[in-house]
């Protein structure tokens, strides 16, 4: 192994020794202060970015629904003039109207086919029917659900199937006997 030895820094790192202390004071004053309004102006900046933030989170926030609701508004106008006119045909429009702004919101049906999985997820389950179809499975849709983008607005309420129970034979009776 090879011995270190330490050698004293080098005159260049030190202060040189010509100048006063009291310069040396004033330069040190100086830079700290030079500093100091840097990091204040550093706080403000980030303090002026946090309320813009914030501004701009509420503005966001408050107006999040002006597009979906400007393209409902022609569908109020025609369900006003159909229902004025008590024209059947009217009310079919509106309601492909409103399908098409819902579908431009990308609200989404969520309308389950007969023998389609039931997804506890996306359907609710309001009752449980004997069916010969396989269980856990959607037997018929009361009422269907909407999605926007990938979350569940309301989930569609559907009737399960369950197994059919086996009708329990007559105690007295000799033909099941195995």
């Amino acid at each position: 192994m090879q011995e270190e030895t330490v050698q004293p820094q080098n005159a260049q790192n030190r202060e040189p020794a010509d100048k006063p202390l009291e310069e040396q004071l004033a330069e040190a004053r100086a830079q700290l202060e030079e500093q100091r309004e840097q990091m204040l102006r550093a706080v403000a900046e980030a303090e002026n970015a946090r309320k813009r933030a914030q501004t701009e989170a509420a503005s966001a926030q408050k107006y999040a629904l002006e597009r979906f609701a400007g393209g409902l508004l022609p569908v109020v106008d025609s369900l006003e003039a159909a229902v004025k006119s008590a024209d059947v045909s009217g009310v079919e429009l509106v309601l492909r109207q409103l399908v098409a702004a819902l579908d431009k919101a990308n609200v989404r049906e969520i309308n389950p086919a007969p023998g389609e999985r039931f997804d506890p997820y996306r359907h609710q389950a309001m009752a449980a029917v004997e069916s010969e179809a396989e269980p856990n499975t959607v037997v018929s849709v009361m009422q269907k659900g909407y999605s926007l983008a990938d979350r569940v607005l309301r989930p569609a309420l559907v009737t399960v199937a369950k197994a059919v129970e086996k009708q329990a034979g007559n105690p007295i009776s000799d033909t099941d006997l195995d």
